[in-house]
């Protein structure tokens, strides 16, 4: 009898275990810029729950699948010597470990990053660098930047397949997107991508891109298989932040200049924009809690946006800085 209790209470704990597990709230990092910080965030509750310090001047940043590793990218970059190549090592990534609360390593890198992405097994990290019209591979196993891929005249945005075949970097210089084969790690093809393309999402098909136009300000449509311009959708000036709902059709756009959060549904062609003020900036949707994370360029907040009503349902006061790329953990 007591062993049949025993079993049961395990098989109990096993189950509760999993339940929670399973409706765990997802956890949103932030690199915070200026403030020289990332931060992590509990979506269900939307509290600060870690500070990150010494990481300079983070932008982009990217989370391993399986939650374990941060890698962030600096906007920080020292002078490079007139001596050596424009290979030299002149910015630093940063490889965070949010269980021991620090930076585990620095990697050097050539060129201040903008962006990153991380290939869906976990295994590689690349970071756009504007100023080397080129992309960086880090390889997570050795924590070494193994290639670097000419893209274009000042790359911002990567965006990779979920098989892990082909990565898509916007090249904002000359109104481009490259494809990259990640098995060759060679540019195949290059695609249209409107004027100035910045940041990238992808349908839920994966059968077309929509890229923000900020100098028109617009978002377009691109066609995966022809690589042409086939929609653009006017949204306001200086448009910047860009990722689709969860219902799979509704994109979310910010536009900095007209202070407006825009939702774009890409079947009907509809548009419906809320003022957001100042200044919002980048934008994620959080998965499967409805809401949608907003911050802004001009003062240290982020706005959790419900994502049908478009209504600001919390304010996370930020402590100090400005919100970037977002990378969440489910």
């Amino acid at each position: 009898m007591i062993h049949s209790l025993s079993r049961a209470l395990t098989m109990l704990f096993i189950l509760l275990g999993g339940a929670a597990t399973a409706f765990a709230s997802p956890t949103v990092y932030i690199p915070l810029g200026s403030a020289n910080q990332v931060i992590a965030v509990d979506a269900k509750t939307h509290r600060i729950t870690a500070k990150y310090a010494n990481v300079t001047n983070p932008h982009g940043l990217v989370a391993t699948p399986d939650g374990e590793y941060l890698v962030a990218g600096s906007l920080a970059e020292s002078a490079q010597s007139p001596d050596t190549g424009p290979d030299e090592p002149t910015s630093k990534l940063y490889l965070i470990h949010p269980a021991h609360g620090h930076v585990m390593q620095t990697i050097p890198v050539a060129g201040w990053s903008h962006h990153q992405a991380i290939t869906p097994d976990g295994r590689y990290v690349i970071s756009t660098h504007a100023t080397r019209g080129d992309v960086s591979v880090l390889d997570m196993t050795t924590n070494q930047i193994v290639r670097r891929i000419p893209t274009g005249p000042a790359p911002n945005y990567t965006l990779i397949t979920r098989d892990g075949r082909r990565a898509y970097v916007s090249n904002s210089g000359d109104g481009t997107i490259t494809e990259i084969d990640l098995n060759s790690w060679k540019p195949l093809r290059t695609l249209e991508g409107g004027a100035s393309p910045e940041h990238m999402v992808f349908s839920t098909d994966e059968q077309t891109f929509y890229v923000t136009n900020p100098r028109i300000g617009k978002v377009a449509a691109i066609s995966v298989a022809s690589g042409k311009l086939v929609r653009t959708y006017e949204i306001g000036p200086d448009t910047h932040g860009l990722d689709i709902g969860d219902d799979g059709k509704t994109l979310f756009v910010t536009s900095k200049k007209a202070a407006t959060l825009s939702a774009v549904n890409t079947e009907s062609g509809e548009i419906r924009s809320v003022s957001l003020e100042p200044a919002p900036y980048h934008l994620n949707t959080i998965p499967d809690t409805g809401t949608l994370y907003v911050s802004s360029r001009g003062k240290p907040v982020i706005w959790v946006i419900d994502q049908q009503s478009l209504k600001v349902i919390k304010t996370i006061d930020l402590p100090g800085g400005e919100g970037h790329q977002m990378a969440i953990v489910k």
